[in-house]
């Protein structure tokens, strides 16, 4: 399941569910069912959603905290991200067939995916993503930095916790 960001980007545009509804042409039911990831958003309505009110597709669907605001707008082009699906198997040296059970993809609907026959789900392109540690909106080709950034914030916090215990054990003695 997705721990996904939409509901707080929703409100975060002080839009309704009832408003986004009529912006993807679908049901206030539809939005609540992928804002509480139980059904999940189709692909090419994610780009949409990510391209209209400036997100990046890896905050909405939880890799990251911090959302990245891309000045470019994204196609949904299911040819260039089977490319990108390729350039990342061959990169791990991987068969189509043991890239996709890492995954929990069948290997044909993997081929479909990598081929550009099928734009590939939701579901699966967070599997790959996740599983490979790869950025979603590198997968659509919005930016060419592949490796998920999501620890950088927890490190952040994280570094400043330790300088404050450490400054003060230092002071306590």
């Amino acid at each position: 399941m997705i721990d996904n960001n939409l509901k707080y980007a929703r409100e975060e545009l002080e839009m309704t569910q009832e408003e986004l509804g009529f912006v993807f042409g679908v049901s206030r039911k539809t939005i609540s069912g992928w804002e509480t990831a139980s059904n999940p958003i189709p692909f090419n309505k994610l780009i949409k959603f990510c391209n209209l009110y400036n997100f990046s597709l890896d905050f909405i669907v939880g890799f990251t905290r911090r959302n990245i605001k891309y000045n470019s707008k994204i196609k949904t082009n299911k040819i260039q991200i089977g490319n990108k699906l390729k350039e990342l198997r061959k990169s791990l040296k991987l068969s189509q067939l043991k890239f996709a059970e890492n995954c929990g993809i069948s290997q044909t609907t993997y081929s479909h995916y990598e081929t550009g026959f099928n734009l590939i789900t939701t579901m699966n392109a967070y599997a790959i993503c996740k599983t490979y540690n790869v950025s979603m909106d590198w997968l659509v080709g919005r930016t060419n930095n592949s490796k998920l950034q999501k620890w950088e914030y927890a490190n952040k916090i994280y570094s400043h916790f330790n300088f404050i215990i450490y400054s003060f054990i230092n002071l306590s003695f």
